[in-house]
């Protein structure tokens, strides 16, 4: 069989099996065309990268068999044709049912979910893509209590599922080997959780609170952390990991666990108790403004989607939440989303909530 794809000719050939150790593999040839990310439109091009932004109404029609959706993850799993995940050989074979493959070299048998987000998942593709997409594309996020009404309405289905559902496209959005940030970079921190009454306001008021350190690039990437506490030696640490060497500035405002956590990088600050939110030092803006904007996104989403969200899965909030601010502006969103999807590994419910 030759697929065609990106231009390019890959073969796979198909085979039958016979009984006993002596396993032979007959191969039959069979072609079968090549389709655009828009499974079953021919076209010269990938849909997902040209720059078209994927609605729910298209992800429903051009999405709506398995078939369909697991021709699409095969391409952005094995954009240069189908390799084992075991052994990393090109040489496989495709079974006749099932669109599994079997590895000529370690006989192993995959099918475009093994080893992935999707592994073992008892849930249709078609509502995967649905949920993926509900989920990217939600500015404030969306609860798992919604998605369970949107997917299969108020009697049907289960939240257990629908939680899950989410935390596994939550832990695909998770970001690995990120660049270090230079330049103009902003840093604060926010404290989330419950009302403490009569505690007053401020950081006095912050018993029985989340920290979550907030790092951003003017005009780049976005970093949320939760961390232990706001102290000189936390935000050290989270600045020699993110932060690199050459940056420009490092702009905070006038807390003094930033004094000593900065050390020989040149730091502005702001004087938030005095009301200082901004001011121009040579054309340059020093403020806190840009991460402080995206610490409000943040708590909209916790006060006006999420309502109630544990310590333990707090990580994985603010993952979402920096993913979808990071790619605010692409409008391969979607297909993005499916990819990291297909590369990261499987989320077990037991390793979940162990």
């Amino acid at each position: 069989m030759a697929i065609y794809c990106h231009g390019r000719r890959y073969y796979f050939p198909f085979f039958g099996f016979t009984t006993g150790s002596d396993r032979s593999i007959r191969r039959k040839s069979r072609f079968m065309p090549a389709t655009s990310f828009r499974v079953g439109m021919r076209c010269n091009g990938d849909f997902g990268l040209r720059g078209s932004v994927m609605t729910l109404p298209e992800v429903n029609t051009l999405y709506s068999t398995d078939d369909r959706c697991r021709e699409l993850l095969e391409r952005l799993r094995w954009p240069e044709g189908v390799t084992c995940p075991r052994c990393k050989d090109s040489r496989v074979s495709r079974l006749r049912e099932y669109a599994r493959y079997e590895c000529v070299g370690c006989e192993y048998q995959f099918t475009a979910t093994s080893g992935t987000i999707f592994h073992d998942s008892h849930l249709p593709l078609p509502i995967w893509f649905v949920a993926v997409l509900l989920l990217c594309e939600a500015k404030k996020g969306m609860s798992a209590m919604q998605l369970k009404r949107t997917l299969w309405g108020i009697d049907r289905g289960s939240y257990k599922t629908a939680w899950y559902l989410c935390h596994r496209i939550r832990a695909a959005m998770k970001q690995v080997d990120q660049p270090m940030l230079d330049g103009t970079v902003e840093m604060d921190e926010t404290y989330v959780g419950g009302k403490n009454r009569g505690a007053g306001r401020g950081r006095g008021a912050t018993a029985n609170k989340e920290v979550v350190i907030g790092i951003r690039q003017r005009s780049g990437d976005l970093r949320f952390f939760h961390a232990t506490d706001a102290s000189t030696g936390t935000l050290a640490k989270y600045i020699r990991e993110n932060i690199s060497e050459d940056v420009e500035v490092i702009v905070t405002d006038e807390w003094r666990g930033y004094k000593g956590a900065v050390g020989e990088h040149k730091h502005e600050t702001v004087n938030h108790s005095a009301k200082e939110y901004a001011r121009y030092e040579d054309g340059a803006c020093i403020s806190t403004n840009t991460v402080e904007s995206a610490f409000s996104l943040l708590k909209r989403g916790i006060i006006g989607t999420w309502h109630k969200i544990s310590a333990k899965h707090l990580q994985a909030y603010l993952d979402e939440m920096t993913f979808r601010f990071d790619r605010r502006g692409r409008s391969d969103l979607f297909i993005d989303t499916l990819r990291h999807m297909v590369t990261a590994d499987p989320l077990t419910f037991e390793t979940l909530t162990s």
